[in-house]
């Protein structure tokens, strides 16, 4: 996903320069991390001082800083509880009661800036409870609705995915999981994240209309993509090599009609001149792929034709359409192979 790639580089690029004005850097190294600053900006396309692409991709009031905060103490936490019974003096492994009661404070702050629509300050304030008591997976998900809200639905996923490291029995954090790929159209993932909630509260109705949902959405987009997909249509009906003959057959009578009796278009009905027919490249085209599938071989080996060719080499010329539809197995010939109407074709005028 490019553009949480871009958040996060804005994220470091705002750190760097947080450090160079608070004094963390050194003077003499200030040029070098700003070359630094510049560098990482343009190899992915984040430019600092474009207000309206820091204003997309910040992730404000949150920094960078206070998310690296928040996992080091949940891998603590995680730790902790992975390493099991020591006999070491026990640590008090979470925050104290007062610590909670305060975290909680910050997140009722937060509900009630989310039921006034003021989702920047909600997600302020749920940050706070995150950083006193990051073992919470309320808060997480709480921070994710609020994302949700703004419609950053990529870092309401990731919130969601915390709610869940912390907590995999904390069913609405799948629920809000679920909902942030749907807004995104990822609906593979969403379907996945209601299944997984599904796993731990089969019965929640929540889950199942937002499963429904996305299986809705799926087969739609598939049934849209079989729709756009091109047809696999069998070759036009018609004469040898599988050629539409009927479109050849209009192509033959616009050559022939272009001239007067005897002129360069052939004339009186009869057959266009070889010039036209060179000249015209769909008619060109069709004898290529009628030479190509053996079409032209077969054509020969028809004593009509056969006949034609013969009497055109002995002078008599090429016939005219009214020769043609003089000769019956020249008329036949025609109807078969130019009327289209050979192997199945449709009549005309039908799709």
């Amino acid at each position: 996903m490019a553009e949480k790639k871009q958040k996060l580089v804005l994220s470091i690029i705002e750190f760097l320069e947080t450090s160079i004005t608070d004094g963390s850097i050194k003077s003499d190294d200030k040029e070098g991390i700003e070359v630094a600053i510049q560098c990482i900006g343009e190899a992915f396309g984040v430019d600092p001082s474009n207000n309206e692409q820091k204003e997309k991709l910040s992730i404000k009031p949150a920094t960078l800083n206070s998310l690296f905060d928040v996992y080091l103490k949940t891998k603590d936490k995680i730790g902790t509880q992975a390493a099991g019974p020591s006999t070491a003096p026990s640590i008090p492994s979470g925050p104290s009661a007062a610590d909670k009661e305060k975290a909680e404070k910050h997140k009722q702050t937060g509900n009630n800036l989310m039921a006034s629509k003021e989702y920047t300050r909600a997600i302020d304030a749920y940050t706070e409870a995150i950083a006193i008591d990051p073992n919470n997976p309320v808060y997480y998900s709480n921070r994710a609705a609020a994302w949700s809200s703004m419609g950053d639905h990529a870092v309401a996923a990731d919130d969601a995915e915390m709610a869940i490291a912390v907590d995999p029995k904390f069913v609405k954090a799948y629920s809000r999981l679920g909902h942030a790929h749907f807004n995104l159209g990822d609906y593979e993932a969403a379907k996945s994240a209601f299944e997984r909630g599904l796993e731990v509260e089969p019965n929640n109705a929540n889950l199942k209309q937002g499963l429904s949902n996305a299986q809705a959405k799926l087969g739609s987009s598939s049934a849209t993509t079989t729709r756009s997909a091109p047809a696999t249509s069998p070759p036009p009906a018609g004469g040898a090599g599988g050629m539409d003959w009927s479109q050849m057959a209009n192509l033959m009578g616009g050559l022939g009609g272009g001239g007067g009796a005897g002129g360069a278009g052939g004339g009186g009905g009869g057959m266009p001149d070889l010039a036209s027919m060179l000249n015209n490249p769909q008619l060109m085209a069709m004898a290529q792929q009628m030479m190509s599938n053996g079409g032209m071989d077969r054509l020969m080996q028809n004593p009509a034709i056969r006949d034609m060719a013969s009497r055109a080499q002995s002078g008599g010329g090429m016939p005219s359409m009214a020769d043609i539809m003089a000769d019956p197995s020249l008329r036949d010939l025609a109807s078969n192979f130019m009327g289209g109407a050979g192997r199945g074709a449709p009549p005309p005028g039908n799709n």
